[in-house]
């Protein structure tokens, strides 16, 4: 037994070392440690960080009227995700990590808030037949568009579009949703659903007032009974190359490794997820309000010749309801448009790329008469591809009183 142990650790520093060896560019898909000869049964491992400095052309002050410091540094991402199949029929997913530790959210000895580990998914699914499964855990499957399916490791712009991920701490957990889901395809139309509980507590803390405005704890407030379940889908027509929907992160530009378009559609529903006070000061009437977001989207990713070159273009429409005149952060009932578009320069595909790209989004709200607009001009520099980057960013966000402008240097790699 105990030779048997020692071969088997033997075996595994062997894979790993084997694994780690393989470099750029011809990277492939993570540490993988098979446990039979053709592969189809195995272990992989993909770890990744996001690194930024970014400097605030304006100035910013503390609570304590001191002026704060326009250049900050920001882990943006540090994560972990494991996947792990046995039998072609079933398979396990597990993703941890830690998002946005700042100076503001480090900790003396690491254990603060901030500094913690978090699971952003762990779930299960079954194969039903070759090309439909069913599963369930926290999970990723979201509806709405492809950029509230948005993959962290192969973004084009320097981070996604905020508006995009419309529920995340609302009704979910970074949004991830804790429920079921079915995923598949018929033909080129590939599809996601997903049935799932609402997160009981939820960013938006506030109390509904009478006469006032919809706050999303429909939750908390009214219970599981009435306001306890979310519904989700998004469903793409693969027009050129086929995407994988193996997992369901959604790839943000293959740099013209693939001749993708895609047009897609999406929802989400929450019953009941948002709360009005119909009543008075004295005599509060709590109600709910239905949460209902939908979009439609198109995404295009092509090669431009033989040359390296290659274009990524994306553009959605999004509908949001969260209740009468709701508006809070990032989130408000109300409509959102917003497209990207990046060139790769011609070049060999073993050696840097550059990328420039540009961004923009405008949303209205039903509570006020302004819009929110951003505008982000940036360039990738892909020495390895997504798996070894830089991207420099200019970003500049206007709504109302607000008019901010950052400029953001973030270095990526992942494993």
């Amino acid at each position: 037994m105990k030779k048997q142990t020692l071969l088997l650790a033997g075996l595994f520093i062997m894979s790993f070392q084997l694994m780690t060896a393989q470099g750029s560019p011809d990277y492939d898909g993570g540490l993988k440690f098979k446990f039979n000869e053709d592969g189809s049964k195995y272990l992989r491992l993909i770890s990744w960080a996001q690194v930024q400095a970014n400097y605030n052309t304006d100035d910013t002050f503390d609570a304590n009227g001191n002026e704060n410091s326009k250049l900050n540094f920001n882990l943006r991402r540090a994560r972990i995700l494991m996947f792990a199949q046995i039998n072609k029929d079933f398979l396990i997913v597990t993703h941890f990590g830690l998002n946005s530790l700042t100076s503001s959210t480090l900790s003396p000895t690491g254990k603060g808030d901030g500094s913690q580990l978090f699971f952003h998914d762990v779930w299960a699914q079954y194969n039903l037949g070759k090309d439909h499964t069913v599963g369930g855990g926290l999970h990723y499957f979201n509806g709405i568009s492809r950029l509230n399916n948005q993959s962290t490791l192969n973004m084009m712009t320097l981070d996604n579009n905020r508006q995009s991920w419309a529920t995340i701490g609302l009704s979910d957990q970074f949004a991830r949703h804790l429920g079921v889901f079915a995923k598949g395809k018929f033909d080129k139309l590939q599809y996601r659903v997903a049935i799932n509980d609402a997160a009981v507590s939820t960013l938006d803390g506030r109390t509904a007032v009478a006469g006032g405005d919809a706050v999303y704890n429909g939750r908390a407030t009214l219970g599981s009974k009435d306001a306890g379940k979310t519904y989700a889908g998004y469903f793409d027509y693969n027009f050129l190359d086929q995407e994988s929907n193996f997992l369901p992160y959604k790839v943000g530009s293959y740099l013209g490794g693939k001749k993708i378009f895609n047009v897609g559609a999406g929802f989400f529903l929450h019953p009941k997820g948002s709360v009005i006070d119909t009543g008075t000061a004295l005599t509060p009437n709590l109600e709910g309000e239905d949460v209902s977001i939908f979009a439609v989207d198109a995404f295009y990713d092509a090669p431009l010749g033989d040359n390296g070159s290659a274009i990524t273009a994306y553009a959605v429409y999004q509908n949001s309801d969260y209740g009468k005149d709701y508006l809070y952060s990032a989130y408000g009932t109300g409509s959102m448009i917003y497209g990207h578009v990046g060139y790769v320069f011609k070049g060999d595909v073993t050696k840097t790329r550059f990328q420039p790209y540009v961004s923009y989004g405008t949303h209205s709200y039903d509570a006020v008469g302004d819009d929110r607009s951003i505008l982000g001009v940036g360039v990738n520099a892909y020495m390895s591809g997504h798996n070894s980057k830089l991207t420099l960013e200019y970003k500049n966000q206007e709504f109302g009183a607000l008019d901010a402008n950052t400029i953001s240097l973030q270095a990526m790699i992942y494993l």
